[in-house]
């Protein structure tokens, strides 16, 4: 993508940037803006809690992944020496199911929290949000979406106050690999480690398997991969494939974020996707493809496993996840509020 290419201007202008207090400056986000805000979350960390420490490709790669245009869909904020105060980002993915999600990210820097720089930029969010709706997805129903950590009660009565209502909750679940449990095999089905001739398999396993989970996207090839299996730490060697009848009918795809590993001083295999065929479902299989993945990053120097589950998942993913010996680290929820089509007003 190029921001700065003559397409742009076939788009509108963006809202105008916040209002700050005295002393601070706002300015479009720009890509050399990327260390800075590395350096601020991994800051914020000891505050906020949020069990990531993103190094800067980690950042870079992300919002890569969401197709950024950094001059209209970010904004950062400078104290009067010039290093960044805060920013914010509004990120919107290319594919959907039902419904379409924009997501409102950004953080403050924790020593100028309470100054009015995150209403300012929360403010400026939902109205970008609703302008790249408008440009985008004009009769698609949206929802902008700001999720709050269970350690940050201001930014929950800010989404309050702009009138965001709480819609969701999630865990983050962790366990040590100490105690492991034994993979129960299951009849009929192999399991194999994760294949990169299957990645497109895997991905259209994963749209059916999520079909009802809430807020899940069709992910498309190329949305697949910049997000999931072509990001720099994803692990094909830890993660699990399920076959029967020659055929993908469930995965574990792991990941291994090293920026992370260096701050905590260990190293955490992440299940980040997790599924099973509705048809396979009842089995059993996503329990052994678990407990295989698990023995697997032993052989590979992880010390804990992570995963993240809605607290309402459908198929119950809950009760499976402390049964196999997780237990909950933290918590968040998801704010937001819904845009109709602009067919209907």
């Amino acid at each position: 993508m190029d921001p700065g290419g003559p397409a742009s201007l076939a788009f509108p202008p963006v809202p105008a940037l916040p209002s700050l207090p005295e002393g601070f400056t706002a300015r479009p986000l720009a890509a050399d803006d990327v260390p800075a805000v590395a350096d601020l979350l991994v800051a914020a960390e000891q505050v906020d809690d949020t069990g990531e420490f993103p190094d800067a490709d980690d950042i870079s790669e992300w919002w890569s992944g969401w197709g950024i245009d950094f001059r209209r869909d970010g904004v950062a904020v400078t104290d009067d020496d010039g290093a960044l105060a805060g920013y914010a980002t509004v990120l919107a993915s290319p594919t959907y199911r039902d419904e379409q999600r924009i997501y409102l990210e950004g953080r403050v820097r924790p020593d100028l929290r309470g100054r009015g720089l995150g209403r300012a930029l929360l403010d400026w969010q939902l109205a970008r949000g609703a302008q790249l709706r408008a440009e985008r997805y004009p009769e698609v129903p949206t929802r902008l979406v700001v999720e709050v950590h269970g350690t940050m009660p201001a930014l929950e009565r800010l989404a309050a106050r702009a009138g965001l209502t709480a819609e969701r909750w999630y865990r983050s679940m962790e366990r040590s690999l100490h105690a492991l449990p034994e993979p129960r095999p299951v009849d009929g089905v192999r399991l194999v480690p994760f294949d990169a001739a299957r990645d497109d398999e895997v991905r259209r396993a994963h749209n059916a398997a999520f079909t009802e989970h809430h807020g899940s996207s069709e992910r498309d090839p190329d949305t697949w991969r910049r997000l999931f299996t072509g990001t720099r730490a994803f692990r094909p060697d830890l993660s699990v494939l399920a076959l029967e009848d020659g055929a993908v009918v469930g995965y574990v795809l792991a990941s291994v974020f090293e920026a992370d590993t260096e701050a905590r001083g260990y190293r955490e295999v992440h299940f980040g996707q997790i599924g099973v065929l509705p048809a396979a479902r009842g089995r059993g299989l996503a329990s052994a493809m678990i407990a295989t993945a698990l023995r697997e990053a032993v052989g590979h120097e992880c010390a804990s496993a992570a995963l993240e589950v809605d607290s309402d998942n459908v198929t119950g993913a809950l009760r499976l996840y402390e049964g196999l010996g997780f237990g909950t680290a933290r918590t968040r929820v998801s704010w937001s509020v819904p845009l109709p089509p602009a067919a209907t007003g």
